[in-house]
């Protein structure tokens, strides 16, 4: 790559080093019948398992190690739309620091109420990730707290990045890797560390139709904002930033693809991981598989699918599973 990238592959070196030890290095597993329905290796990154459920953790973790311990003691807080909120909550209980979420009215109540358990602040602001930012914005004037954006900050993409790192160890021989993609963070941190060992890898960017901020985005040439819709894979959901520093600039540069996904296909993603693959993962974390029962992937190698959350609600998930396609929960019927 000749361009330089904001997030090296050596700040993803230190932060995987910096956080071994307080998150999962999750397994990779081959899935058979996704295998032989798209004619090549398909392999699935178990990030669900981390320890709070998504691969948050990785970057929350780094954010929050990289602070002194004044900055620890003012407290931190986030916009959330449930998974970065959870991870931050845990990191921050878990270095003597407290954390402050912010979320909208759209993030379901089973991911509100484990950050509550977790011991954090919680807030529920607006009808959108950018109506929350502006309580997180107001609470760092104010009171003096800092700011762990959930996406675009260097320290929390150098985390994600963490998971990169992870998939070549394992998976050296991988030809593309689907990756779930928001505001970009994960997508960022896991594309900068994997082209900048292997350049010739391809990372597909996967999302829903339903309100897609970033292939928005991209399509545009520059962040744009976008009316955020309820979706199964509500944690797709909110917008990238008017302002993002980091992420658009990076998933412009390194990804290959972004692939769309409706309500129907997120579903059968989430009812093939659980009834083929055996396990239980949100919308958000079932993009992948999603998009290779679609057809929407053109396989020519081994293919890794990142799963890459399971906070589930799980009234919702076995609503899904008995035939619901969209977020409402009602079926085709």
């Amino acid at each position: 790559m000749t361009r330089s990238l904001p997030v090296s592959l050596r700040d993803i070196i230190l932060a995987s080093e910096r956080i071994s030890g307080r998150v999962r290095q999750t397994p990779i597993v081959r899935s058979d019948a996704l295998s032989e329905r798209v004619g090549a290796a398909v392999y699935l990154k178990l990030e669900h398992q981390q320890i709070t459920g998504s691969f948050k953790l990785r970057g929350a973790t780094n954010a929050v190690l990289s602070l002194s311990a004044a900055q620890k003691a003012r407290g931190v807080v986030a916009a959330s739309t449930g998974n970065h909120g959870r991870a931050l909550a845990y990191a921050a209980k878990a270095e003597g620091s407290s954390a402050t979420i912010c979320m909208s009215r759209l993030v379901p109540e089973n991911k509100v109420a484990e950050i509550r358990r977790l011991g954090a602040n919680v807030r529920i602001i607006g009808r959108s990730q950018d109506d929350a930012q502006v309580e997180v914005d107001r609470l760092v004037q104010d009171d003096g707290m800092i700011a762990v954006p959930p996406f675009d900050d260097a320290r929390v993409i150098a985390g994600q990045g963490s998971l990169g790192l992870e998939i070549f160890k394992d998976c050296p021989e991988a030809a593309t890797v689907l990756v779930p993609l928001s505001g970009g963070g994960l997508a960022a941190g896991v594309a900068a560390a994997l082209k900048a060992i292997n350049p010739g890898i391809r990372l597909i960017g996967l999302t829903m139709e339903r309100g897609a901020a970033m292939k928005a985005s991209l399509d545009a040439g520059h962040p744009v904002a976008v009316e955020e819709e309820e979706s199964l894979a509500d944690s797709l959901g909110g917008g990238i930033g008017l302002d993002n520093r980091l992420t658009f600039s990076m998933c412009r540069d390194l990804l290959d693809d972004v692939v769309l996904l409706s309500e129907p296909e997120i579903a059968a993603g989430m009812h093939h991981a659980y009834c083929m693959e055996r396990e239980v993962v949100e919308g958000a974390g079932a993009v992948g598989i999603a998009a290779l029962l679609a057809g929407k992937i053109d396989v020519t190698g081994p293919v890794v699918a990142i799963l890459s959350g399971r906070n589930v609600d799980m009234e919702q998930h076995r609503s899904v599973i008995n035939g619901a396609t969209a977020s409402t929960g009602k079926d085709t019927a």
